[in-house]
């Protein structure tokens, strides 16, 4: 296997270091340091800090595509079934510190909507272009259980990734990862209702007697 190049480097290092202190922390000398290559050979590969930017978000959504595409909620038999084994794997992977596990689009575009547009847009083509790998099972999750209504796939699939980047604002606000893992596994029962599957109720607990 070849050694990564420059270039690469450079993104694998604006990954974690987004992740870690955000992008307007990261200089470009934190980004060669982390990277292990000089400024010359930074600025041979990109124009400024920005577009570096761009193409980290472009080198996420690649990385985390593989990812996705590889895994095996995929092999569910139905619609509903490879959802839910999609939220399961979700929250499988909330692990570890919380730069390890949190969305490096959704970190970039909280920072930089309203100044930096080529990056808000890149960000928005990672989290939508995302959340529409979800459509077909959620569509054919809707017509596999007869669900009618107001109820859309493009909106489920929407508000999933609503759910996630919310999850990690939590983690990161409380500097505790269960709360990530909570709001999915409060997302797993909305959708549970939204499909009307039937869950167990627990027996009302009765009072002793005084």
């Amino acid at each position: 296997m070849a050694a990564p190049t420059a270039k690469e480097k450079l993104l694998a290092g604006s990954l974690s270091l987004i992740r870690e202190q955000g992008f307007a922390a990261t200089t470009v000398d934190d980004l060669c340091a982390r990277a292990g290559v000089t400024k010359g050979a930074f600025f041979h590969h990109f124009d400024s800090k920005d577009a570096l930017g761009v193409a980290a978000v472009e080198h996420w959504s690649r990385s985390t595509e593989a990812l996705f595409q590889a895994a095996h909620y995929h092999r569910a038999a139905d619609g509903l079934g490879r959802v839910r084994a999609y939220l399961a794997l979700r929250k499988s992977l909330i692990r570890g510190q919380i730069p390890e596990f949190t969305c490096v689009a959704g970190t970039l575009v909280q920072e930089t909507y309203a100044s930096h547009p080529a990056i808000r847009a890149a960000c928005a083509d990672s989290i939508f272009g995302h959340a529409a790998t979800l459509v077909d099972d959620f569509a054919a999750a809707i017509e596999e259980r007869g669900v009618g209504g107001a109820v859309t796939a493009e909106s489920l699939a929407a508000h999933t990734q609503c759910v996630l980047q919310g999850a990690f604002i939590l983690a990161k606000a409380s500097g505790e990862p269960r709360r990530a893992v909570e709001s999915l596994e409060h997302l797993e029962r909305y959708i549970d209702l939204v499909f009307n599957v039937k869950q167990r109720l627990r027996s009302p607990k009765r009072r002793r007697s005084p």
